[in-house]
């Protein structure tokens, strides 16, 4: 009797084996998409990018402002002012850039522009390229990296950095858009995943894990000055993603074990080595905050918004901005069609691996980011806590807003994207090679995103762009805006647009200045700080004597003040404004289209 023959069974694809031969060269393909990649966002980025310093983006002006301040840091790191405590904001006591998502990395790429055209400028085009370089990114890990078709790899490159979560951040957050570095990280572990598999000379095995390695801790501490909370999303995505996999095939996972640990030891040394000072001025250093300055149980996802279309993609309206914090967080606003499209992609791929340990790594993101509070269609209810509420709980992860875990669900779903699209456009099978294809275009085509809208920004005074405060503050100096804002935007432009080159008293910041040291947005406002803002909201100058005048010149010595700046033109009650600090210092003098009052020795 014949010996019967068991039917072959597709084997468990690993990220080693799974990839198939990548078919030829693509380089002018590679070429073309990457270059749409990039038209892609210059079209999301378009408005802002015509007018850089006219116009400010209309759904997030206050982080532009800080960001804005923070590049204007770069050229004056060239000149050796690095101290990463800067008095030149909230001066005397300074802010921690470490603690304020400084972006240092990016500010010194984007010296020379800032230099050049200004830190206006410099924002607009680190926004665009933030977009561009992530796309681009992207599509090289999965079409060069993975092999995947280039019309799959383009789909998942664009979910990953044009998705609904992505774009909302784009409304500010350079930090949390500057993704570029994520697929290097992830080619890094990929590499050394597959270091058993590849043909290597003698001692070729050591150097590769050495040397991806090493490139793994470098790029890890170049994340930490170009984005923290991006590095820390993609550790937790690349822990649990690990963990699934290994899950669902050990063998493969203990192949991978040996080279996999020993790289991750070189790049945690290598890391350790650069990072030691920094992350210890962070969260033991002066002006250091130990917690996040907003209450975690309002910035969870609403259960409601993961189903709804966001308004800024062209499916959406403004009505589900009601399901988010605001607009630079519609983190999990996915559509009701896509995560069932990435469902029914895993069922179809179930023998891969790496797809199924995707979707497990994204439904536990997206569950973390419901954060410690239950939230459904806009109701909180305080009495029900979603699940792994306590992970929020940990340190380091008790800083994050709990939503924006659900971004790396963009890459993942990205991932899985192009690998449905990959294998459809690779079978023989006619209905299957147009139609996953179709239905997953048809999916994402709500989801495409609109321009950015952008506003007219206030005018930065003359006073200021001409060069002209020299006359009352040296380099280093502190000049006083009026009114004194203890979150005063404007007035940071203001410095920006002189490169930084004076101190300013209180400002936009984190700082310890909560109670028992707790985390705060700006600093407690000074008693002149507070006379000055009574008039500019009532329009009354209040009786000014002694005490006040006691109060203004101890002030003025812990400000290390030379003089104090005020825009007529930009107040509701500048004449009021004007004679409250006559009484206190005497006529100020017009120069430009400001008025000075210069404090004398």
């Amino acid at each position: 009797m014949p010996r019967r023959t068991p039917p072959p069974t597709a084997a468990p694809l690993a990220p080693a084996t799974e990839l198939p031969p990548e078919p030829g060269r693509h380089f002018p393909i590679h070429t073309v998409i990457c270059a749409g990649l990039v038209v892609a966002a210059e079209l999301i980025m378009g408005r802002l990018l015509a007018a850089p310093v006219d116009g400010v983006l209309a759904l997030n002006p206050a982080d532009q402002a800080m960001f804005e301040w923070m590049l204007a840091l770069g050229p004056r790191f060239y000149t050796g002012d690095l101290d990463l405590v800067t008095g030149l904001l909230n001066a005397p006591e300074g802010v921690n850039l470490l603690s304020n998502t400084s972006i240092l990395a990016i500010s010194l790429i984007m010296a020379p522009v800032t230099a050049t055209a200004g830190a206006a400028v410099s924002f607009a085009l680190v926004s665009f390229l933030n977009l561009a370089g992530t796309a681009v990114a992207f599509y090289l890990l999965f079409a060069r990296a993975l092999r995947l078709h280039p019309a799959g790899a383009a789909l998942g490159a664009a979910m990953a950095a044009f998705g609904p979560g992505t774009v909302s951040q784009a409304n500010g957050h350079l930090h949390m858009t500057a993704q570029w570095l994520v697929p290097v990280l992830v080619w890094c572990v990929l590499r050394l995943a597959r270091t058993d598999d590849s043909v290597l000379p003698p001692g070729g095995r050591v150097r590769r894990v050495v040397g991806t390695g090493a490139l793994l801790g470098a790029g890890v501490s170049l994340q930490v000055f170009v984005g923290e909370e991006i590095l820390l999303l993609t550790v937790v995505t690349l822990a649990v993603f690990c963990a699934a996999y290994a899950t669902l095939s050990p063998a493969r996972a203990r192949k991978a074990a040996g080279p996999l640990a020993g790289g991750l030891a070189v790049g945690a040394g290598v890391a350790l080595a650069a990072l030691a000072y920094p992350l210890w001025l962070q969260f033991a250093g002066p002006q250091h905050v130990s917690e996040a300055p907003f209450a975690r149980e309002f910035f969870g996802a609403d259960l409601a918004g993961m189903t709804a279309f966001s308004p800024l993609s062209v499916g959406g309206s403004a009505a589900a901005g009601r399901l988010a914090s605001g607009p630079a967080e519609y983190t999990t606003f996915f559509g009701p069609v896509l995560i069932p499209a990435v469902l029914a992609a895993a069922v179809w791929l179930r023998r891969r691996p790496a797809v199924l340990a995707a979707v497990i790594t994204g439904a536990l993101l997206l569950v973390i980011s419901a954060g410690t509070q239950l939230i459904v269609d806009g109701a909180r209810n305080a009495n029900s806590t979603p699940p792994l509420a306590w992970l929020l709980g940990l340190p380091v992860l008790d800083q994050t807003i709990p939503a924006r875990f659900a971004l790396p669900l963009l890459a993942l779903f990205g991932f899985v994207v192009a690998t449905a699209a990959d294998r459809a456009l690779r079978t023989d099978h006619r209905l299957i090679r147009v139609g996953v294809p179709t239905l997953i275009v048809l999916t994402l085509l709500p989801l495409v995103p609109k321009q950015l809208p952008v506003i007219e920004r206030p005018p930065v005074p003359r006073f200021f762009t001409t060069g002209h405060w020299r006359s009352c503050v040296e380099p280093g100096g502190t000049l006083v805006p009026i009114p004194l804002r203890s979150v005063n935007l404007d007035e940071m432009r203001w410095a920006a647009a002189a490169d930084a080159a004076f101190a300013e008293p209180e400002g936009f910041f984190i700082g310890p200045y909560g109670q028992d040291g707790g985390a705060t947005f700006g600093t407690r406002s000074r008693p002149t700080s507070q006379l000055l803002a009574d008039v500019e909201r009532t329009g009354t100058v209040p009786p000014i004597g002694d005490q006040e005048r006691a109060d203004f010149n101890q002030d003025v010595a812990f400000w290390h003040a030379t003089c104090f700046v005020m825009m007529p033109a930009l107040q509701t009650y500048p004449g009021q404004l004007d004679a409250a600090m006559n009484e206190l210092l005497g006529p100020g003098d017009h120069v430009d289209d400001v008025i000075v009052w210069r404090v004398t020795p």
